[in-house]
């Protein structure tokens, strides 16, 4: 794979804003090479890359990857299709504010069209950065990004829904705070009702958000795109649907020697196929 040119990105890059100013949009979440190509065969006009789907994938949990990893990795997807995409970049891997902004420079350099900045902290008893410290991290991302010339997205995410403090107030609080500190997309992954979804739309607008959907039964594109949202991704809801087709097979195999678990499985020929043209 040959990573594209200077105008190629810059292109990439401004279709990317552009997806995000009407309508909404589905960007689903590959974890590496050949899914990443696959769901640009399948017609997506950008994708977004996924923490807990390069993570399993490489035998570890979710938030174990280091950034020359994660760096890596963005550029393996960057180069995989002609799609913009969003970087899953996590709590930004430093520690301060200036460590984030170092970062986020060395994210753009990758090629990435857009890149998040989550408030977790990762320790269970105080899961959330103080907001102060979350708009400072978030502002000096804002501000490496606007030193770069380069016009990419910066996604703020409330991260309350994930880490067990389902509070919808502060979430909003927290994303109107990233939209002051220079968001252009606001995100908290977790809200799922539709009052929740409107409540946070209306909270930041005209800002576009993103929604989660990582389960069967939820609402459709068509229901998010009434309520005003702009773009839908899956996390690693993808990931974990081929594990679980793995896991069904191999248990198959395992426990009674059995091989019903290909059933369903794609042919090798159609696989080389696509990946040959």
């Amino acid at each position: 794979m040959q990573h594209p040119g200077t105008a190629q990105i810059r292109a990439r890059r401004a279709a990317f804003r552009q997806l995000h100013a009407a309508g909404c949009f589905a960007i689903p979440n590959p974890w590496d090479a050949g899914s990443a190509r696959w769901l640009a065969g399948l017609g997506f006009a950008a994708l977004a890359t996924t923490s807990s789907g390069l993570a399993w994938s490489r035998g570890l949990p979710d938030g174990k990857m280091t950034l020359p990893q994660v760096l890596a990795h963005l550029r393996e997807m960057v180069a995989a299709t002609d799609l913009p995409v969003n970087a899953d970049f996590e709590h930004g891997f430093a520690q301060d504010a200036e460590g984030v902004a170092h970062n986020v420079q060395q994210a753009i350099a990758t090629g990435v069209a857009g890149l998040s900045i989550e408030d977790s902290t990762g320790d269970p008893a105080a899961p959330l950065l103080p907001l102060d410290a979350a708009v400072a991290r978030m502002r000096a991302a804002r501000a490496a990004i606007d030193a770069s010339g380069e016009d990419v997205m910066l996604v703020g995410r409330a991260e309350n829904f994930f880490v067990g403090r389902p509070d919808l107030d502060d979430a909003i609080a927290r994303l109107r705070a990233y939209a002051e500190a220079g968001a252009d997309c606001l995100y908290a992954p977790g809200i799922a009702t539709r009052e929740q979804i409107a409540a946070v739309v209306a909270a930041v607008a005209p800002r576009p958000v993103n929604v989660l959907v990582g389960a069967a039964g939820a609402l459709t594109m068509q229901d998010l795109a009434a309520l005003g949202v702009r773009r839908v991704s899956v996390g690693g809801a993808l990931a974990r649907a081929t594990w679980g087709g793995f896991d069904r097979a191999a248990r198959l195999l395992a426990t009674q020697g059995r091989f019903d678990g290909f059933a369903g499985a794609l042919p090798g020929k159609e696989l080389n196929q696509f990946f040959g043209a």
